[in-house]
């Protein structure tokens, strides 16, 4: 089988192209490398491409014939997409949609979109289910929840069958120390405070310590990426056997706070790096978690790595040696 994935060379993806790649994929990567790192795509062809670039879409569609296309070239950074919505909405949306068209003129109707729990917004509810309401708080989050709602669209026109995968918090490196978590600038809880572990940061900024859970601060639901990568493996076999387009959160079903991760990092590295409080931010819900209950019903999911410890220690072992 023939895949093609967009933003091959990011963290999450390249960790999809290792497990597809070593299942025996013919796969290939277009980025435009404009985030990712071509030392991450492990079993590649890779070509550098952007996704507004219609023609040259085009003809890598037709020549390259993907049995399915697995799409997550985005940007990602919330606060960035406050501040500057014309980027997310021109790439996330527009050029997304570019790739869809595309896709319908060449033939190929399957597709497996990196969406986002930031499409739910403030949670009216935990654990957070695929049927809570879409209500996003940012232009991160309406970029994503866009497509969603294009993807139905053309569900109904076009016949096009696409699963849908509701991150929540990605977390962990590769065990082989191959590939990990390399954003630029970071931004995940996780990294950051291996980074001031390291001593690379004066210190881990926690911030706000009133929220309504135990220990005052806010809870998330940190999956790690390899399992998360094995949800886009079954997704698409999923579609590759005749599947209906569906939606799926990816999560643990629980949570730890940002206090838990931050004295786990503190076993695991043997470090007792600088903490400090700061005011909250707005827009950070107390908790999300999500409600795995569809993802595990359909797939027949069975997490690996679900252990915050081992989780942090990937991170760290590849924090320790990166290689880019």
């Amino acid at each position: 089988m023939k895949i093609l994935i967009t933003g091959g060379a990011g963290y999450i993806e390249s960790h999809v192209v290792k497990l597809l790649g070593e299942k025996g994929f013919e796969i290939l990567v277009i980025d435009n490398l404009s985030k990712g790192h071509k030392e991450a795509v492990l079993y590649r062809t890779l070509e550098k491409v952007d996704l507004s670039d219609k023609i040259t879409l085009k003809r890598i569609l037709e020549e390259f014939k993907p049995d399915a296309v697995m799409h997550f070239a985005a940007f990602i950074e919330v606060g960035e997409s406050v501040v500057n919505p014309i980027k997310y909405y021109e790439n996330n949306t527009c050029n997304t949609l570019n790739l869809l068209k595309t896709m319908m003129e060449t033939g190929i109707k399957r597709f497996i979109f990196s969406s986002t729990a930031a499409v739910y917004g403030d949670p009216q509810k935990i654990p957070i289910s695929e049927d809570h309401p879409i209500s996003p708080i940012n232009p991160y989050g309406q970029s994503k929840a866009s497509v969603e709602k294009i993807l139905k669209d053309f569900d109904k026109a076009y016949d096009l069958k696409y699963v849908s995968l509701r991150y929540f918090n990605a977390a962990g490196a590769d065990p082989e120390g191959r590939i990990g978590e390399s954003h630029d600038p970071e931004t995940h809880l996780i990294p950051l405070i291996l980074k001031a572990a390291k001593g690379e940061r004066e210190s881990i900024k926690i911030f706000g310590t009133d929220y309504p859970t135990l220990d005052g601060t806010c809870i998330r639901d940190y999956i790690h990426v390899n399992d998360l990568a094995e949800v886009h493996y079954l997704a698409l076999e999923y579609l590759l056997d005749g599947g209906k387009s569906s939606v799926f959160n990816c999560g643990y079903g629980h949570g730890y706070s940002v206090k838990e991760v931050i004295d786990t990092a503190k076993k695991v590295t043997g470090i007792d790096f600088k903490v400090e409080e700061a005011d909250k931010r707005p827009g950070d819900p107390p908790i999300l978690v999500a409600d795995n209950t569809k993802l595990k019903g359909t797939f027949g999911w069975k997490p690996k790595f679900d252990d915050l410890e081992y989780i942090i220690q990937t991170a760290w072992n590849w924090e320790s040696n990166r290689r880019f």
